[in-house]
């Protein structure tokens, strides 16, 4: 009877181990690299909130920065809550649809 348990066990153990190694990971959206030699100035998301707060922003959520250098955030003014692009010379302007 032991014997019996043990083989049920072993086999339970196997087949959960296969089963962890062969279950699909996380899938995670595919993002576009920079192409080779594409010139990134050093801003960081830090400098894109401050440019954004300079300008009279709001709740400035900072999304990402582009190839282009150009940094993509979410932020309010005047009651006004939209997507806005702040280009490296630090213009900014509201994202289109």
């Amino acid at each position: 009877m032991t014997m019996k348990y043990l083989v049920v066990g072993l086999s339970a153990s196997i087949l959960i181990g296969a089963g962890a190694a062969l279950a699909p990971t996380a899938v995670h959206p595919a993002y576009a690299a920079c192409d080779p030699g594409t010139y990134i100035d050093n801003t960081t998301a830090d400098t894109a909130r401050r440019i954004m707060l300079r300008a009279g922003f709001t709740n400035v959520q900072v999304e990402q920065k582009g190839c282009d250098n150009v940094w993509h955030v979410i932020a309010s003014k005047n009651g006004q809550y939209g997507r806005y692009a702040i280009e490296p010379s630090g213009r900014i302007y509201p994202e289109g649809n």
